[in-house]
């Protein structure tokens, strides 16, 4: 497939590397040095367009892409108030988009332990939760796009619980999430349910940007031919 790639910092360079290694075609890169150049006439000549730029520029990218009939992939985070927007436009324009906070195998299955854990804190009671993610020092958004995500997931799940906040601001029904920005760490995210007998941590630490690449190739793949909204809870689908 054709691609167009939005965004050409560390993660776009690994996108392109692993999308050559499976024969694909990087067609049209996007940087902020040429931002003119993402249009419908130069999106003509790909088949599906992945997006990692910034909060900033994302949903505009995103728009362009969806009403040039361009499926999109996207990975940036920080936008997701206008998420729905972006879903109402790729029905309307008979196209696709494929959002995750993270495209790691890893992290999504981590949510998924992460939700049959909190269900059962919800049953037995007595715990409380928090979150700590660590990023490097250019992630521009805070809380990370993941932990908001785990955030939603383990409160939908206990009762107590009504979505999240960012440090130092604390809700009693509310999961604490701090985000600490060191270094050049691709992604660490920890998650404690503690109560008064015992603690529970569980840990997913990304070593390289290579999983999280492969993952918004693998999603670009499935994407070609879809229409409207998909995530990755669409494309691990266990039969």
């Amino acid at each position: 497939m054709k691609i167009a790639l939005i965004g050409y910092g560390k993660m776009g360079h690994e996108i392109e590397l692993i999308a050559l290694t499976r024969n694909h075609e990087i067609d049209l890169i996007i940087d902020k040095d040429n931002q003119h150049d993402l249009n419908a006439d130069k999106l003509k000549q790909v088949d599906v367009a992945i997006e990692f730029s910034t909060p900033h520029t994302a949903f505009q990218n995103i728009i362009t892409c969806l009403e040039a009939g361009v499926p999109i992939v996207v990975g940036t985070t920080g936008w997701l108030d206008k998420l729905e927007e972006a879903k109402k436009v790729a029905v309307e324009r008979n196209s696709a988009i494929f959002y995750a906070s993270n495209y790691s195998v890893g992290v999504n299955l981590f949510f998924r332990l992460n939700k049959v854990m909190a269900k059962y804190i919800n049953a037995v009671k007595g715990y409380t939760t928090s979150i700590k993610e660590i990023h490097h020092t250019q992630k521009l958004d805070a809380p990370s796009g993941t932990a908001i995500t785990l955030a939603q997931i383990v409160s939908d799940s206990i009762d107590e619980l009504n979505g999240w906040t960012l440090l130092p601001e604390r809700s009693d029904n509310k999961i604490p999430i701090e985000s600490v920005r060191e270094g050049a760490i691709p992604g660490t995210h920890v998650i404690t349910f503690d109560s008064e007998q015992d603690e529970i941590i569980i840990t997913h630490r990304i070593k390289n940007r290579k999983g999280l690449a492969l993952g918004a190739i693998v999603a670009a793949e499935y994407l070609i031919g879809k229409k409207g909204f998909h995530s990755m809870d669409d494309l691990l689908v266990i039969e």
